[in-house]
């Protein structure tokens, strides 16, 4: 038999990722997409969304929430029965998509489909990592040893590095193909300073494209046909080249998540322009979410990378659905008041 084809799609936080699942999924050229959803917080928001989209290519069955932790951290405990019960069906799945956690290193989740009995049967079609272009052209994720070095004169608690700008490297060292998404945020000049801090970060070359709102077509997401699992050695992470030969955890603490749980909003635009400070105010890094608009019918889904919000009603509330604002709130350990967050939340509605 064939192996199924399986695409692992991972990039930071609120680079766009589930946004474009969603494009893809509406666009699947025929294809039956089974899907893997690794969701960092306590509510589903990514699978709710790509639940709600109502894409034949991939049904309400055909998604599968991980929400027991950072995928690789869990993979024999959660990704390799997952895998396992997806190979039992009796009708299987063209392709196979998973959507990591933007805290996750892909290194571990790739090197989990040479495991017994998934590697006759699965293979990594690629890795692809998306990356939120805006972001990186503010010097957020940026790798700037000069920068760096001259602030730790200043600051010795800068005698480290960044755990987010690892992450971000160990990202873009995986891929096969990378996607500059939210291009259209930037003009040429912006784009070719993105294009090279993300060249720098990584010594493999794989493609990259730009994209906007996620919008890439499946013909050009699918069917790579790399066959990554094999090539894992020559993409190792920070975290294996620190510990090679030594048995260690990959440790989150420094990222902490919460749900912020309201009723009913008067006014959809005064409570999103409200947002924006408070995300600043707190630093907080990501947030997302669903909404109860008063008076309409349907629900307004939240995301929020930073002060920037996208909102958009996405389906009509179910008969008997239980209605209500629940938001995930995603920032550091050590910088976040969460009895404030919460407190301001609410009395924004």
């Amino acid at each position: 038999m064939q192996k199924i084809p399986a695409t692992v799609i991972t990039g930071f936080l609120g680079a766009g990722k589930t946004t474009m699942i969603r494009n893809m999924l509406m666009n699947a050229d025929g294809r039956k997409i089974a899907l893997i959803i690794n969701e960092f917080g306590d509510l589903g928001v990514d699978g709710d969304v790509l639940k709600g989209c109502g894409a034949e290519a991939c049904t309400e069955d055909d998604i599968i929430e991980l929400n027991n932790g950072c995928i690789c951290c869990t993979v024999a405990d959660d990704f390799i029965p997952t895998m396992e019960k997806l190979l039992a069906r009796d009708v299987r799945p063209d392709h196979i998509i998973i959507e990591t956690s933007g805290l996750a290193l892909p290194q571990p989740l790739v090197a989990a489909f040479n495991w017994p009995g998934i590697k006759t049967a699965v293979t990594v079609d690629g890795v692809i990592t998306v990356v939120d272009s805006a972001a990186v052209a503010a010097g957020r994720f940026a790798d700037d040893h000069d920068a760096l070095d001259a602030q730790r004169v200043e600051d010795q608690g800068l005698d480290h590095e960044s755990p987010i700008e690892e992450l971000f490297e160990d990202q873009l060292i995986a891929a096969d193909l990378i996607i500059l998404n939210k291009a259209d945020l930037l003009d040429a000049k912006g784009l070719q300073s993105v294009r090279d801090i993300v060249s720098a970060a990584t010594s493999r070359k794989p493609r990259m494209i730009e994209a906007r709102n996620g919008d890439v077509p499946a013909s050009v997401l699918l069917g790579l046909g790399v066959g990554t699992e094999s090539d894992i050695e020559n993409r190792k992470s920070h975290h294996e080249l620190e510990h090679e030969g030594a048995p260690h955890d990959h440790d989150h603490d420094e990222f902490e998540s919460f749900v912020v749980e309201l009723g009913a909003i008067d006014e959809q635009a005064a409570f999103i322009d409200q947002l924006k400070p408070l995300i600043d105010r707190h630093d907080i890094l990501r947030l997302k979410g669903f909404a109860e608009i008063k008076g309409k019918p349907m629900r307004l889904v939240i995301q929020a990378v930073g002060s920037r919000i996208d909102s958009y009603f996405d389906r009509p509330w179910a008969p008997g659905e239980t209605r209500g604002t629940r938001l995930v709130v995603i920032g550091l350990h050590d910088e976040m008041d969460d009895a404030a967050i919460i407190s301001e939340i609410k009395g924004l509605g």
